[in-house]
């Protein structure tokens, strides 16, 4: 496939990035890159230069937010696709992530089959509906 993005994928539990690789480079055979934390995302994004930035949004030091935030203020990435991974997946609070613009939010425990597909599809319907 062509059009596959690139992602750089920021989570901080290394159990839960293993499961994530597997997912997205292994099963659905995406490019991948990975980040233990946002401080290392900021420093690395520049060299890798994205097509979606998939952020954990409960992360000690700078969260999913705040590393948003910092990687947007960077004007490589002021419109890099981003879209977020959380275990707190009320209403609320999936609205106020989609609200500042991310793609998606992926609920944890997601299932590893199915992830990569669904990146997939989202970012084919962002293609389809950008100029």
């Amino acid at each position: 496939m062509p059009d596959q993005p690139k992602i750089l994928h920021v989570e901080d539990d290394p159990e839960i990035r293993e499961i994530a690789l597997v997912a997205l480079e292994i099963i659905a055979g995406l490019p991948v890159v990975q980040c233990a934390s946002g401080f290392e995302a900021i420093e690395v994004a520049p060299a890798v230069m994205p097509d979606i930035f998939l952020l954990d949004v409960m992360m000690p030091g700078m969260n999913g937010v705040e590393t948003y935030q910092a990687l947007r203020a960077n004007p490589l990435f002021a419109a890099t696709s981003v879209m977020f991974m959380t275990a707190r997946a009320q209403p609320k609070e999936v609205t106020k992530l989609l609200d500042m613009g991310a793609l998606d939010v992926v609920t944890k425990p997601f299932d590893p089959m199915t992830l990569g597909q669904h990146i997939i599809d989202v970012w084919t319907r962002k293609l389809s509906v950008t100029p």
